[in-house]
């Protein structure tokens, strides 16, 4: 069965898009969110559209292009529009910690001697160096407490990482 994306009447099911017009919707409405002339609030819609194309997409199997995506949009959005209860720091700090299959102290042993490492130990460090390329931002608007704290020693540890 063949999709008519492009026809009068695209299928609302998002699912059965493919990657490519997924990728085409994340951008634009990004692009969008970015638009300083826009309201705020039209701003934060077209942000949450990007975020949910980001999410539909299938991606490489990891996760960790479309959870970096994901982190660095809502961390704008939080920076520059300001938090709200659709965009929490609390929760993106929770879904970045939650996204890592390391703890601090795993990747800081690992990075030690990241170049003797298999490929795909060398490519698990560059996925959390990824993911936590927004932490320096998050936690200026972290009230001081644990997950705070587990993110001072992830920008730590980030700098290691290759």
């Amino acid at each position: 069965m063949s999709i008519d994306i492009d026809g009068e009447n695209p299928p609302h099911d998002l699912s059965a898009w493919p990657d490519e017009r997924l990728e085409v919707i994340r951008v634009v409405a990004q692009g969008h969110a970015y638009d300083a002339e826009l309201p705020e609030e039209v701003r934060r819609q077209w942000a949450w559209l990007s975020v949910l194309a980001n999410r539909r997409m299938s991606g490489d199997g990891s996760g960790g292009r479309e959870a970096h995506q994901e982190f660095m949009l809502r961390m704008w959005v939080i920076d520059t529009l300001g938090p709200d209860p659709e965009w929490s720091p609390i929760t993106l700090a929770a879904d970045t910690l939650s996204a890592l299959s390391l703890t601090p102290s795993e990747a800081r042993s690992l990075a030690r001697n990241w170049r003797d490492l298999p490929i795909d130990e060398i490519r698990k460090l560059r996925r959390h160096k990824n993911l936590t390329a927004h932490l320096e931002r998050l936690i200026s608007h972290l009230q001081p407490g644990p997950t705070r704290d587990r993110l001072l020693l992830w920008t730590e540890v980030r700098r290691l990482l290759p």
